[in-house]
């Protein structure tokens, strides 16, 4: 990025605070190890601050970056959002697909799921809660709720794949259409995850044999 363009970016951003109103995402691509400190910077941002606190200063100073290189590239922190959650999602789900591939059974495939669950939410709730965060604003964006119904279509569809692809196999028995059962799956998730969250003290083995338990009837014979 020139000092031309850190220039006029920094002036587009001024000029958009100016008038109340976010400037429109460019959303030129960004690869590499400056990109993934931008991305772990706004996760650990949005998890301390939520989103409204979390201003395009902080992020860069936790990135190691310019301010103008996040508008740039970004636009708006509501845009980074979206990029950080897309990013996550991106590696979440290509995780997923290896741990499953390496499934033999039906229980493995299932056992494999809710393992990842939760080692999400013991290692990484940061990324949920920047789940939940693009969520909230998706409410009140209509561009924003563009972008998160595009990123639940994907990641469905992904899952759906990796169901049809172990019941071709021999691994699954599928008892409905793939992208309904991975509908169901993500519902689950997400529902477990935000109440680990909010109480992580508490023992929810029960609740998880619970999920497998109905997950099983959706998966195997």
């Amino acid at each position: 990025m020139s000092a031309g363009d850190a220039a006029a970016a920094q002036a587009s951003l001024q000029e958009a605070e100016t008038n109340g109103s976010p400037a429109v995402s460019t959303q030129r691509p960004l690869s590499g190890e400056k990109a993934q400190r931008i991305i772990d910077a706004m996760r650990h941002s949005v998890a301390k601050r939520g989103t409204t606190g979390s201003t395009f200063d902080h992020v860069s100073r936790e990135a190691g970056v310019s301010r103008g290189l996040l508008h740039y590239y970004f636009g708006t922190k509501e845009q980074l959002l979206v990029e950080a959650v897309r990013r996550d999602c991106e590696v979440r789900i290509e995780r997923l697909e290896q741990q499953l591939a390496t499934a033999r059974t039906a229980d493995d495939y299932i056992d494999l799921m809710a393992q990842n669950l939760q080692e999400t939410i013991g290692d990484d709730p940061d990324f949920l809660t920047l789940a939940f965060e693009l969520f909230t604003l998706s409410r009140r964006n209509e561009e924003i709720a563009a972008e998160y119904a595009e990123l639940i279509r994907r990641t469905r569809e992904q899952l759906a794949g990796m169901l049809t692809s172990a019941q071709r196999e021999g691994v699954l028995h599928l008892h409905a259409d793939p992208e309904a059962i991975a509908e169901v799956l993500f519902s689950l998730a997400d529902g477990f995850a935000l109440r680990m969250l909010a109480e992580p003290d508490r023992d929810f083995t029960s609740m998880i044999e619970a999920g497998i338990t109905s997950v099983r009837a959706l998966l195997t014979d």
